[in-house]
């Protein structure tokens, strides 16, 4: 008997872009249900090592026309950070392949499963991974399409036979707009993105348009910005609008109450604390007790790039990486830093666009500034053009930062050879220092950590490795 996976199983399809946190997630769920992938990626990635480790795909580094696989039936999809001029597209246009924006895949998988779809602007992938956590804790076996890794042990994207599917809905290129959703949740909303959404107004648009989509319950903050995305007419709807408990934080954590359970979180944040009551009100509207449900996430560790420790610096600094790319996220990443104590909190950021960091370098600045010691280095591009975009560098966050600091060191050092010197003299025992950034910087942080953590503590807090 035929069963919706079954069309799946012969199709042969070709990523480009495969190396990213999105797309990677997309060819292990291809694979899972029977596609023949390959892929390329600009360079090398630990999601391309992964990849290969696990048997899906064994990726090329670099693009070129002949990594298109011969034959007229190869899908291509391409990440929304791969241009129009790919010499793979261009490859696979010339030969009259079916090209497809990553959003018509996902929009497809979605319709396989029973999918809770998480958006929002900051916290959307924290809040994925605590939910398939949940869900798993309280017997589910979810499948899940996220922007990192759940904890250590997984990877970013997984094909179950569960009925549930938990994906992050990405509001970059819209692609959130193409889901089938159940259960849509949604974290906040803050001007981001700012090359595809004019305004904060227009943006506001789209997650209305987001919340219009749930065909049966949306999970939010009570908080009359968001409640006003909420669709006029509720009456087929469930809108669990939550408010934030009292919550007390610990060194690298927080406790609270939620319904009838205790919640105990080993990541660090007060905006942590949203996150989790975020993702426990999707599980409990997917059927997940309260009891198990929370008392899963006290083993949730974070999900990967998210004040992830990396391990110590050659004089005993802990090393943490996080994605923070936004102005309120940086600030929310140091401020729950500061919960595990420490001699100093060094900070070293990666811009990320050249269009944010023009509009909101200040922001940048006045967020930076709650370190004892500041690094920035250069713009990481991504799909952005230098010569587009005159006159922004790292700099400009830099200068932004040494104003708002009140005579606290800044270093701008745009590079990482230059960086990696400069913080190997300053780290030193007692010293925390977060690696921040939606680039590769996170390679930085993995030369830093030079020695792996076994209960060591800074200023009194323990750390453990991840």
């Amino acid at each position: 008997m035929s069963t919706p996976d079954a069309p799946w199983r012969g199709r042969r399809l070709h990523f480009i872009g495969v190396g990213g946190a999105g797309l990677s997630g997309y060819a292990r769920a291809a694979s899972a249900l029977g596609a023949q992938v390959s892929g390329s990626d600009s360079s090398r990635s630990p999601y391309l090592e992964r990849l290969a480790a696990d048997g899906v795909l064994r990726a090329h580094v670099g693009h070129a026309e002949e990594n298109v696989p011969p034959g007229e039936d190869v899908e291509v999809v391409y990440s929304s950070a791969v241009p129009e001029q790919n010499l793979e597209r261009l490859a696979a246009r010339r030969r009259g392949l079916h090209e497809r924006p990553r959003a018509q895949l996902l929009r497809e998988l979605t319709a396989l499963r029973r999918t809770i779809a998480v958006a929002g602007t900051h916290g959307k992938t924290t809040t994925a991974a605590m939910l398939v956590h949940a869900l798993r804790g309280a017997g589910a076996d979810p499948g899940w399409l996220i922007g990192g890794t759940p904890d250590a042990q997984l990877p970013n994207a997984a094909w179950r036979p569960g009925e549930w599917l938990v994906v992050e809905a990405d509001e970059s290129d819209r692609s959130m707009l193409e889901l089938h959703v159940e259960i849509a949740v949604l974290t906040n909303v803050e001007h981001d993105h700012h090359a595809t959404f004019a305004s904060i107004a227009e943006l506001r648009e789209a997650f209305r348009g987001f919340l219009a989509a749930a065909q049966r319950a949306i999970v939010l903050r009570e908080d009359p910005a968001l409640l006003a995305l909420v669709p006029q007419d509720t009456s087929s709807l469930t809108v669990a609008a939550f408010a934030p408990p009292p919550f007390t934080l610990t060194p690298g954590g927080s406790s609270f109450r939620w319904r009838s359970a205790q919640v105990i979180l080993a990541v660090a944040g007060a905006h942590n604390v949203l996150n989790a009551i975020a993702a426990l009100e999707a599980a409990r509207l997917a059927g997940a007790g309260e009891e198990l449900a929370a008392r899963a996430l006290s083993g949730f560790g974070g999900a990967g790039r998210r004040f992830e420790l990396l391990g110590c610096s050659a004089r005993g600094a802990l090393i943490y990486d996080d994605y923070a790319h936004h102005p309120t996220e940086v600030a929310a990443t140091l401020a729950a830093a500061r919960t595990l104590g420490c001699a100093r909190l060094v900070c070293a950021f990666q811009p990320h666009l050249y269009s944010r960091t023009a509009l909101l370098a200040r922001e940048f600045g006045r967020a930076l500034a709650e370190a004892d010691v500041i690094v920035v280095l250069d713009v990481y591009p991504a799909r952005e053009r230098a010569d587009e975009h005159r006159g922004v560098s790292g700099l400009l966050i830099a200068e932004a930062a040494a104003d708002a600091a009140a005579g606290k060191p800044v270093y701008w050092l745009p590079g990482f050879q230059q960086a990696e010197e400069v913080l190997h003299e300053l780290l030193g025992a007692g010293d925390i220092c977060v690696l921040m950034g939606a680039g590769d910087i996170d390679e930085l942080g993995r030369a830093l950590a030079v020695a792996d953590v076994e209960n060591t503590t800074a200023g009194g807090a323990g750390a453990k490795r991840r």
